[in-house]
């Protein structure tokens, strides 16, 4: 099979590798389409340590199990069941756990990836292919609720790239006080035809006003521009994962009683059950498509500034 490697911070098309070996409750997905993400990225500039096939957003065809010959998605957190954080509920927190495309496993940028049977969840007929490759992305965006109450908050998502717009759109399922603040007007204006109320990060003229703030910047001075927007006793949201280190001073965290909250991956049912009503927007989410093959281009166009999300299609 066919696959994009990433060995010692270098991506590679390699047209051969072996296909994966099986291990117990494991099946075969071939793949139908991935998404590159800000995490690919950062994996290539040595985020987590990561060698392997690169990629974890995906939709696929199960070839066996009770999925056989039916479109699935993927969650990425592969557990063992057995330890105290499996049995109460915390399996994504295991800390035997591989990670698809990310912690010692190889993921979904390959003709055929392998993934426990009991990680997977079945498309709905009605969900088409390319909304179907957003549901992990979508799921951690979904995740924000799941952990903080947003009813009634004024909600600031900092960020204006691929997670920004799906985070803004989870949380105004939660309601209806959501700005983004971003960098390029470019890309607000994509936010902007959504109906949000966007701000330039430069321009801004007020601080302090936002109950909680979500940074999906995938940038390290993200987290210092959150806490220059979050009011005292509020919330933010760390959505972003880097190579890089955070330069901040917790000072301001002290005296402004500020809560820090780490959010990762979330339910993939909800996920599916909020494509299948069309109850989000992902008109024009996909900026870029490529043929498995052109992949090492692909990397290059999804870190581009004007891209969006970038897909490889494998079956193309």
């Amino acid at each position: 099979m066919r696959a994009l490697s990433l060995q010692d911070s270098v991506v590679t098309f390699r047209e051969s590798v072996q296909e994966p070996h099986k291990c117990e409750g494991e099946v075969l997905v071939d793949v139908i389409l991935a998404g590159i993400c800000e995490t690919d990225l950062q994996l290539c500039k040595g985020y987590m340590g990561f060698s392997g096939i690169l990629g974890h957003e995906f939709v696929g065809v199960a070839r066996e199990g009770r999925y056989a010959g039916h479109r699935v998605v993927g969650e990425i957190n592969c557990i063992c069941e057995r330890c105290e954080w499996c049995l109460n509920g915390l399996g994504n927190h295991c800390p035997s756990r591989t990670v698809l495309g990310i912690l010692n496993r190889d993921g979904a940028f390959a003709d055929t990836m392998l993934i426990p049977e009991r990680n997977l969840h079945r498309v709905p007929d009605s969900v088409s292919n390319e909304r179907a490759v957003f549901t992990e992305p979508l799921a951690a965006a979904i995740q924000i609720s799941k952990q903080i109450d947003l009813v009634g908050k004024r909600v600031a998502v900092l960020g204006d790239g691929r997670l920004g717009i799906l985070c803004a759109q989870a949380i105004r399922l939660s309601t209806d006080a959501v700005v983004v603040v971003g960098k390029h007007p470019e890309k607000l204006a994509r936010f902007q035809g959504l109906g949000f109320e966007c701000y330039e990060l430069s321009k801004l003229d007020y601080r302090t006003s936002f109950d909680v703030v979500v940074d999906c910047t995938g940038s390290p001075t993200g987290l210092e521009a959150a806490c220059g927007l979050v009011k005292p006793r509020g919330v933010v949201v760390l959505k972003t994962t880097v190579a890089g280190e955070h330069q901040l001073s917790l000072a301001s965290l002290v005296i402004n009683e500020v809560t820090v909250v780490g959010s990762r991956c979330g339910p993939f049912d909800e996920a599916l059950s909020v494509l299948e009503a069309d109850a989000i927007d992902l008109t024009g989410m996909v900026s870029h498509r490529f043929p498995l093959e052109r992949g090492v281009e692909a990397m290059r166009v999804a870190a581009l500034p004007g891209s969006f999300k970038v897909l490889l299609d494998p079956q193309r």
